[in-house]
């Protein structure tokens, strides 16, 4: 095996120097505190070796009172630096230069009413401290699509942050270049940055594999794997030389290393070390010592290679690798590889064989899936849990329905607490139901809505009749009819409106009030829950009909009505406000009447006048024979009319005829 290291790799001159200044001021703290405002660098082994030393690392000013605080490599916003020395906080910066004359830039082109643009992570410490120095007015963008949106400027002043690559820097920066008239741009990604990942390009075009040191969370670290991997197909990105995969690149005949400017030399040095004396017979003992033993039928947990469009391989720490295809990847066949898995992904699966005719274990996702699935199946069961089920086809007898990546089935009769007719309306439909028989073995589950509905229409009861109040006025739906009333459903409990209590006026069937189906407004007149009765009232809702009355009519207005009785001494009218007043024998007509239905008949429209108003006792008398006098009167005073005109006409003719003589 050969190992190539490249040519510029670890520690970058910025963080070699912050990392120095640190390890003097702790040394010469004599007994003062030491913060560190946000990790010293993107290494949290060095992180740690610097906190166990007195480096404390703070998130904010806000958190300290007095000590020494130092500022990181990547550089704060001057409004932080302002805030740690307003707190009486000593101050040490160990902002890289090359960031600091980046400060400077922004600071005098945004004087010069420059639009600061800055090409990089918005999230990143050091853009972050970038854009302080414009008074966080920049414009931060990191990929073509924010750079398209920027709007158009006069004067656009471009600069990097300093990890960038510089293909990246290039692409942005000319089309941020076109949405100004006056444009200046910098590039400032840091010297070391472009050696570093140059070196790296070079390097991984030559070897079989990569090696990549630094923190998972290191900005430039992340950029030597995309270039590395852009150049070659095994790259391994690793913190320590403890996590590298001995097994894995012992099979390569050239290797290469790159570490990323947080890297310190130890670490570098023991990984160098490691790879050197891979072939000595005690490091193959140790990688032989690491693999496991396994058995179909096992459960293992393995770390993802590399994925395609049809299959995904695993490093389970085996002699052999192991391979998903697609068809053992979920029960959802839509998915492909890429969109559940991606390289490094830590990942548990079954063994299904432990060779596939060419060498390699045969693994499944979806066995294993389905076997937690059972299990978590039976938890819920013995747990008597409410599952979601999403409804798949209607089939005899029920519907088939998938619960927890699992076919399951309800019965007809478990499905509502109402009927079902159309099993089919609920494909695709999302019910909530409980396991009510469970057969692991057997590979049986049977579920019930209906359960869960019932529970929930026992809960809505019980809070309706804990809500129920005399004289309370509450919303319903009439359900059905009766000779003795109306059933009204008021959200889960029945209540009836009695014949007496739909109208203030006599009826002989409820159907002439209501229908089934109505929405109506009751008041509650009485209840009992031991005897689960519910007494409603509908006319309570509704003005009384005689005080209607009352406040439209008085003695001499002329109405309409409708005769809705008749007795001997006369006939009942009902008027239009719901009350009913009677037209006495004597009022029927002008002419002698022996009984009202000489002249009536029930259900005919007429037109009274009222005569008399009682109060007190609440009674109306009209008359149709006031109407009749009314007319009687009218008539005579149009004939009289008449007939002095007529009279006036000969009177007028008879001078004409003695003119004309």
């Amino acid at each position: 095996m050969k190992i190539i290291v490249a040519e510029h790799a670890g520690f970058c001159f910025g963080v070699k120097r912050a990392i120095d200044i640190a390890e003097k001021t702790i040394s010469n703290s004599g007994g003062v505190n030491t913060y560190s405002l946000g990790p010293l660098v993107h290494n949290p082994h060095v992180v740690d070796r610097l906190n166990k030393r007195g480096l404390k690392v703070i998130d904010s000013v806000d958190s300290v009172k007095e000590g020494r605080l130092i500022i990181r490599s990547h550089g704060v916003p001057p409004i932080i630096q302002k805030k740690a020395k307003d707190t009486n906080l000593d101050v040490v910066d160990c902002t890289c230069p090359y960031v600091k004359s980046i400060h400077k830039k922004v600071i005098d082109y945004h004087s010069k009413g420059y639009k600061i643009v800055i090409v990089g992570d918005k999230n990143h410490p050091e853009v972050i401290g970038i854009n302080g120095w414009c008074n966080d007015k920049g414009i931060i963008v990191n990929n073509e699509d924010e750079a398209r949106k920027i709007p158009e400027y006069d004067k656009i002043c471009i600069v990097s942050q300093t990890t960038n690559t510089l293909e990246k820097y290039e692409k942005l920066s000319s089309i941020v270049a076109k949405k100004g008239k006056e444009v200046e741009k910098f590039n400032t990604i840091c010297n070391a940055t472009n050696l570093r990942q140059k070196a790296c390009a070079e390097l991984a075009k030559k070897v079989d594999a990569m090696i990549v040191i630094g923190g998972y969370h290191s900005s430039n670290t992340n950029k030597l794997v995309e270039i590395s991997k852009k150049y070659c197909n095994q790259v391994y990105h690793i913190e320590l030389s403890e996590e590298l995969p001995l097994q894995e690149v012992s099979k390569f005949n050239t290797i290469g290393i790159t570490a990323g400017a947080s890297t310190p030399d130890w670490i570098i040095k023991e990984v160098i070390e490691i790879m050197e004396n891979i072939n000595n017979n005690e490091i193959m003992e140790a990688i032989e010592s690491t693999l496991v033993e396994i058995r179909r039928g096992d459960i293992v947990k393995g770390k993802v290679i590399y994925v395609t469009d049809d299959e995904i391989m695993v490093n389970i720490n085996y002699k052999s690798d192991g391979i998903i295809t697609r068809e053992e990847l979920s029960n959802d066949p839509n998915l492909t590889p890429k969109e559940l898995y991606k390289e490094g992904d830590e990942i548990e699966v079954y063994i299904i064989s432990l060779d596939d005719g060419e060498g390699n274990v045969v693994l499944s996702r979806k066995r294993l899936e389905i076997m937690k699935s059972w299990d978590e199946l039976e938890d819920a069961f013995n747990n008597k849990e409410k599952l979601e089920c999403t409804v798949l086809t209607d089939v005899k007898g029920g519907l088939s329905v998938l619960v927890n990546r699992v076919n399951g089935f309800i019965p007809a009769s478990q499905i509502s607490v109402n009927y079902v007719n159309d099993l089919s309306s609920y494909i695709g439909e999302k019910l909530t139901a409980r396991i009510i028989d469970f057969d692991k073995n057997k590979r049986r589950v049977v579920l019930s809505s209906r359960i869960i509905e019932e529970e929930e229409l026992a809960k809505k009861r019980e809070e309706l009749w804990n809500s129920l109040e005399i004289g309370k006025v509450i919303e319903g739906k009439v359900q059905r009819l009766t000779d003795f009333g109306a059933f009204v459903d008021i959200g889960g409990l029945d209540g009836l409106i009695h014949i007496s209590d739909l109208s203030w006026n006599r009826i002989n069937h409820p159907s002439e009030v209501v229908n089934p189906g109505d929405v109506v407004k009751v008041q509650v007149l009485d209840f009992n829950k031991e005897n689960n009765r519910i007494s409603l009232g509908l006319k309570q809702t509704l003005p009384q009909p005689w005080d209607v009355f009352l406040s439209k009519r008085k003695i001499g207005d002329v109405v309409s009505g409708k005769v809705v009785n008749m007795l001997d001494f006369g006939a009942f009218v009902r008027l239009e406000e719901g009350v009913d007043g009677l037209v006495h024998v004597s009022q029927i007509s002008r002419e002698h009447v022996d009984k009202p239905s000489d002249k009536l008949e029930i259900g005919q429209e007429v037109s009274v006048k009222i005569i008399d108003i009682n109060q007190e006792e609440e009674k109306i008398s009209l008359s149709i024979r006031a109407l009749e006098k009314e007319l009687e009167k009218k008539e005579d005073s149009e004939i009289v009319e008449a007939t002095t005109y007529q009279n006036q006409d000969i009177d007028v003719k008879v001078e004409d005829i003695i003119d004309n003589k």
